[in-house]
């Protein structure tokens, strides 16, 4: 018996991987957690499959599960949003499985940043303005941050910022970078990236707090800083000029 850890993507049923959607496939049993995951990937569970909704389960709850399935040798898919990688809260169930002998795998998903970055339409690491791309959130009930993990560490790179779980704090995303990027820095907000109801706000870090709070965003948005999301008169990567020479091009004469 095994657990299948699956990112399950952002959202859209069809941004699993194959290989996830086939595990969901050959699985009897399958825990979602059905606040931030897509009810449609359900879809994909064999007939008869044994389906249980963890979001209002404590991790006692969902352990005694995969106790239970493991003494019926019943497979488990486990999906959880996005990647696996990042603020899945795989590692503590991992420990779990790993107390009780059980074994485990883990397949990765479509993460919410670049989902959310196709529905900008955009490329994030722009030649010669940003090479950069830092993942972060703010402080929260569930997890506080690291003491060296700020905002403002990380916006004194100046790289591009993809802050997730903190449409709650936009004030003070908003205070803490404007010092930094300046008031004039580009920001967008993707809400419920790849799902039906996908929406965007872009702005900037001197009129993005008004624009939301004309349609306020409760949950499921990630905020990206930086100035690679208007980038436009940038300089081309050297990667497909006819004089850079590299040993898959074999060209003569440069």
């Amino acid at each position: 018996m095994t657990v299948h850890f699956i990112g399950a993507g952002p959202g859209a049923a069809d941004l699993i991987t194959v290989r996830g959607r086939d595990l969901i496939g050959k699985c009897p049993v399958c825990l979602y957690a059905g606040s931030i995951v897509s009810p449609e990937l359900l879809q994909y569970c064999p007939p008869g499959a044994r389906i249980i909704d963890t979001a209002p389960m404590s991790l006692d709850e969902i352990e005694a599960e995969y106790v239970k399935a493991a003494a019926a040798g019943e497979d488990v898919a486990r999906l959880h949003s996005g990647d696996l990688s990042v603020w899945s809260a795989v590692a503590e169930q991992i420990r779990r499985l790993e107390k009780n002998g059980i074994a485990y795998t883990m397949t990765p998903g479509v993460p919410s940043f670049a989902a959310a970055a196709s529905a900008l339409g955009r490329e994030l690491t722009i030649p010669a303005v940003a090479q950069s791309l830092v993942l972060t959130r703010v402080s929260g009930r569930a997890s506080p941050m690291p003491n060296r993990e700020t905002l403002q560490g990380f916006g004194a790179t100046g790289a591009t910022l993809a802050i997730h779980l903190a449409i709650h704090a936009l004030d003070q995303v908003v205070t803490e970078l404007t010092p930094l990027y300046g008031a004039d820095c580009p920001v967008a907000i993707v809400v419920k990236a790849s799902w039906p109801d996908e929406r965007v706000v872009r702005g900037t870090l001197a009129d993005i707090a008004a624009k939301v709070a004309v349609e306020p965003i409760e949950r499921t948005a990630l905020i990206f800083v930086g100035r690679s999301l208007a980038a436009e008169d940038f300089r081309e990567s050297s990667l497909y000029d006819p004089a850079y020479q590299r040993r898959f091009r074999g060209r003569d004469g440069f």
